[in-house]
């Protein structure tokens, strides 16, 4: 039978006067029949009638082995509406987080940075994804692992999440894992309080090999000093913080000893469609129609690089996108698309959005910290007639405290910085001005500013 070499691609005709495409990524073969598109199994794990047809029933059970590499016939689909539970996941007992509240007080918690990659479970054997999914690195990566379970993220860098996602699902045994580290947190068998875990990690795996490396973890002495940490992670463009608590056990499922510190929320949607571009993007995405598991629809149409939009995720996949809050109808706003899942089957629950977002809103209620003297606050920044929200944002390089602060009131964005109003700029909407909003905001977030109290 024919097959498909690494990055090949081939067409092939379907019932009627219907032609698919049949591709080669990384050992991932995929169809562009709808099929293929809405199997509600991981990419890696899904074939077809014209797959089958192509390279051979007999190649098609060898890759899969069979139709659930777990072993175990999929759930049903959650009803609409109804929330996630733990018992969804099929994969490894591993531990997860709840998002932080500042009802929680954080002192001489464990701290470390939220790392933006795979989680990936070493089972003794080998790495299996949250839903129980195999990965394939090469011989030289896992040579240096013990033969006892351990929990980490496979990792190739902050912002490099959809290159680290499309390493890891490769089933070649690539090479490209030479750009990837094993970070580990944590050891689940071992039994006992989280200190003596670390312990056990760092006697068993520090200086064994250049691939795998133990989290780095501080005790957080107070709130200034969690919030000057997230800050510092935030700019160099990780996702936030991971919180501990004190001498607490590894537990499977999601626990209270183990809390997520985001200024930004994350969430995952269905992608639904492709909303094609205009502008500079006509003739390639514009945005992904997705939505979420209640059903609430909406566009993503920021966060994508060219070749994302040159090739986006498919119809059927399920994407992380990072947001801010919800409206009142129950939409996420200015979200932005962050990568494809390959360890989820379901987006994320309303009920989940709606704790995370209530959660920062507790976190902005609270005082920033102050690193060193601000100057004097400049006058509020209001439309002539109107009753702009102003939001403020500062930044300290060590040396001098900058600021940066934003007005929006309907089609119009009035900014200010220093001593003085820099410029007015009037959108064609009020649609367009609150896109535009955003990614002003995400820009000055990636420069380092931290948003602060506007009346501070």
């Amino acid at each position: 039978m024919p097959d498909l070499d690494d990055g090949e691609t081939c067409e092939v005709k379907g019932s009627g006067s219907s032609v698919y495409t049949l591709r080669n990524s990384g050992g991932v073969y995929s169809c562009t029949c709808p099929a293929w598109a809405h199997q509600s199994l991981g990419i890696e794990r899904r074939t077809c009638k014209h797959l089958r047809a192509y390279r051979g029933d007999e190649a098609e059970k060898a890759r899969l082995g069979s139709a659930d590499l777990t072993g175990r016939p999929p759930k049903p689909p959650r009803e609409p509406g109804s929330p996630e539970t733990d018992d969804d996941d099929e994969g490894p007992p591993v531990l997860l987080a709840h998002s932080w509240s500042t009802t929680i007080d954080l002192t001489g918690w464990w701290i470390s940075e939220k790392l933006d990659g795979v989680r990936a479970y070493w089972d003794g054997k080998q790495f299996l994804s949250r839903l129980g999914n195999k990965f394939y690195p090469p011989a030289w990566f896992i040579e240096s692992l013990p033969d006892h379970p351990l929990d980490g993220e496979l990792w190739g860098g902050r912002k490099l999440f959809q290159r680290t996602v499309g390493i890891v699902k490769r089933q070649d045994a690539s090479p490209l894992w030479k750009d990837l580290l094993y970070v580990v947190f944590d050891a689940p068998s071992h039994g006992g309080v989280f200190e003596d875990r670390m312990g056990h990690l760092r006697g068993t795996l520090d200086g064994k090999s250049p691939y795998v490396r133990v989290h780095e973890q501080v005790v957080c002495s107070g709130l200034d000093h969690l919030r000057s940490e997230l800050s510092r992670v935030e700019a160099l463009g990780g996702e936030g913080l991971m919180a501990r608590q004190p001498r607490s056990r590894y537990e499977a499922g999601r626990s209270n000893t183990l809390l997520k510190v985001k200024s930004f929320r994350d969430a995952e949607a269905r992608v639904l469609g492709h909303a094609p571009g205009a502008g500079r993007h006509k003739g390639r995405l514009g945005a992904l129609e997705v939505a979420l598991a209640d059903g609430t629809k909406f566009n993503v149409g920021t966060g994508f690089s060219d070749a994302e939009r040159e090739d986006p995720p498919p119809i059927g996949s399920i994407i992380t996108f990072r947001f801010q809050e919800l409206s009142t109808g129950g939409v996420p706003r200015f979200p932005s698309f962050v990568g494809v899942r390959i360890d989820a089957k379901e987006p994320s629950s309303l009920t989940a959005l709606r704790s995370a977002t209530e959660a920062r809103t507790d976190e902005t209620r609270q005082p920033p910290p102050r690193a060193a003297p601000s100057p004097p606050p400049p006058e509020p920044v209001t439309h002539a007639g109107g009753h702009g929200s102003r939001r403020r944002f500062e930044m300290n390089d060590g040396e001098t405290r900058y600021f940066w602060e934003i007005v929006a009131e309907g089609a119009v964005h009035r900014v200010r910085y220093g001593t003085f109003e820099a410029k007015v700029k009037r959108f064609a909407s009020e649609g367009e001005s609150e896109r535009a909003l955003g990614e002003r905001i995400r820009d000055k977030m990636e420069q380092g500013f931290v948003e602060v109290d506007a009346d501070s």
